[in-house]
């Protein structure tokens, strides 16, 4: 049983699961953290606090720099995941609900299986464009809803950020992923970590400035950010993607706008509208199409198997 729970599919299936859940409540977050930080300054607080983290777990471990066939993964998956995902997400949230900003980075995983198959010569079977097209359809109606929880509608500016959000999304997870062949997904993330956190240093002065001001509430938004969605879950995702193909991984991701939207029902008491929703299905529904397999037809090959299994 122990030796069950313990084996490398499990541990995989637990570490994709809590980074699920654990980037599902940074939405939420990110909507009270918002409050009282810009975007740029609430990204490099989010990324100062996980760096600390970071570089402790990695002292303690004892990891050193990330060998050079991994730099590159590295420094682009930190600068365009860690940072410009971050700052355009954190925008994006300030004009769009916590759930709608879930369903629209949700076209991030279909963005990635294209990249992976593009670059890194994963599978891109039919089924995933016409996934990927009802994915877009599905995000097109979210743009055009309008929300309960946000006084009139949808921001077209809040939709075309988290849309760039997703976009940084993908873009970083398929740099990340050639790059922990080459060190433990530990190292990867905390070196992707700081290379975000220098891509953020410009708005150091609006984070000087905003801190003292800052409600408590946020800023404690603003660490847990940096410790739980940052620090730990980059770290689980990184150990389940050197596991995983890009693709898959980004399957798993798909639970996220769920729990997004029950989480700020109960926390934020925002509900998206229903066309809100229904975009949300439509995104879903084009991942269940992107994601299934053509039904093998039947041949007569394997008939003649079926009496001998019975005779036995």
């Amino acid at each position: 049983m122990s030796s069950r729970l313990a084996s490398p599919g499990v541990l995989t299936a637990g570490a994709a699961a809590f980074s699920v859940v654990a980037w599902a409540s940074a939405f939420v977050s990110i909507r009270s953290a918002v409050a009282g930080y810009s975007p740029g300054a609430l990204a490099l607080g989010r990324l100062l606090a996980a760096s600390l983290v970071l570089v402790v777990l990695a002292a303690i471990r004892r990891e050193g720099l990330p060998s050079r066939g991994a730099r590159r993964g590295v420094l682009v998956s930190g600068v365009v995941w860690f940072g410009g995902y971050m700052v355009a997400l954190n925008w994006g949230e300030r004009l769009v609900d916590a759930g709608t900003a879930a369903l629209l980075v949700n076209v991030g995983p279909i963005l990635m299986a294209l990249l992976a198959a593009r670059l890194l010569g994963e599978a891109l079977p039919p089924r995933l464009l016409s996934g990927m097209a009802v994915s877009f359809g599905g995000a097109l109606v979210v743009g055009l809803s309008t929300s309960s929880g946000h006084n009139g509608g949808t921001s077209v500016l809040g939709v075309l950020l988290c849309l760039l959000a997703a976009v940084a999304y993908a873009t970083g997870v398929v740099a990340q992923k050639p790059a922990l062949a080459y060190g433990t997904p530990l190292q990867i993330t905390a070196y992707s970590c700081l290379a975000g956190t220098v891509a953020c240093l410009p708005f150091a002065g609006q984070l000087a400035a905003e801190l003292p001001k800052a409600p408590p509430s946020a800023t404690l938004n603003m660490v847990y950010l940096g410790v739980v969605p940052t620090a730990l879950a980059f770290t689980t995702w990184s150990y389940a993607l050197a596991r995983t193909p890009a693709g898959r991984m980004g399957a798993t991701t798909y639970a996220v706008p769920a729990i997004v939207v029950a989480l700020s029902w109960v926390f934020l008491d925002e509900v998206p509208a229903w066309l809100t929703l229904l975009g949300g299905a439509l995104c879903l529904t084009g991942v269940a199409v992107s994601r299934s397999r053509p039904r093998q037809h039947r041949t007569s090959a394997p008939r003649p198997a079926e009496p001998a299994d019975a005779a036995r």
